[in-house]
């Protein structure tokens, strides 16, 4: 049976929260010069975070920025980071907003293998299905929270204050990452999913509810009781100081690629 697209495709101009985030975003792709070029792939998971990614992109086509040529691709797979969602779904969703879908296989398989090898084969199919096409610019749906929790994650367990990049070249892999979400909150992608009814696509992995990143996540919860404040003082640490390291440790290793 095919599945239907049975929700509203967002598009602009947007009202409410929308209009919030693609502020954000324009904000992000204005100060990182991250839409430099018009050919942008973006990783589709089909969660929240990519599909508003999706949206946001589409929507700034044309739109104070030169047309952008976009491709979505989207790993699928018994285990494979992201929601877990019909590929229907996706196909309709990309077909309507004039976005071709590109959808390769995983061999990863279920068990407690973690979070990194997972990462590690999503990106090495992303990489080679975004080359084989002519791109080298990979969008990701990356937000201020997940910024904020690699910057804690690295100082807990490396004690490094480096946190997310909203543009990176990888030059060993030759690709440039992109991260147009990095200014817009977790909670304002949650907000702007449930208007426009995809906020029921959450991530299924089955290591994501006890990983060291849930942890993280729940201890910066945690202290919005008594320093609500955290999460805006941590983002601006990672920009201001969490970046430049990065940058620099990144700069560090291409000199010995």
């Amino acid at each position: 049976m095919t599945t239907k697209c049975t929700v509203e495709i967002p598009s602009p101009p947007f009202s409410g929260m929308g209009k919030k985030i693609e502020s954000q975003v324009r904000k992000a792709c204005y100060e990182y010069n991250i839409l430099e070029s018009s050919k942008i792939a973006i990783a589709l998971s089909g969660g929240k975070d990519s599909l508003t990614l999706l949206f946001m992109l589409k929507a700034l086509s044309g739109r104070g920025f030169p047309p952008l040529d976009l491709l979505a691709i989207h790993i699928s797979g018994q285990f494979s980071c992201g929601a877990s969602i019909a590929e229907n779904y996706l196909k309709e969703v990309c077909h309507r907003l004039e976005i071709p879908l590109v959808i390769t296989e995983s061999a990863q398989q279920n068990g407690p293998t973690g979070c990194y090898p997972c990462s590690r084969e999503r990106r090495r199919l992303l990489f080679t299905e975004a080359k084989k096409r002519g791109f080298d610019q990979i969008a990701f749906g990356h937000h201020r929270d997940d910024s904020i929790e690699t910057l804690l994650l690295n100082l807990f367990h490396k004690g490094e204050f480096v946190a997310i990049l909203p543009k990176l070249r990888m030059v060993a892999f030759e690709v440039t990452l992109l991260r147009p979400l990095i200014f817009v909150g977790e909670e304002m992608i949650r907000a702007f999913a449930e208007q426009n009814h995809f906020l029921r696509f959450m991530c299924q992995c089955p290591i994501g509810a006890t990983s060291n990143r849930r942890t993280v996540k729940d201890i910066i919860a945690s202290l919005e009781a008594d320093f609500p404040h955290v999460r805006r003082n941590l983002e601006l640490a990672a920009i201001n100081y969490g970046s430049d390291k990065a940058a620099r440790k990144f700069a560090e290793v291409e000199t010995r690629v």
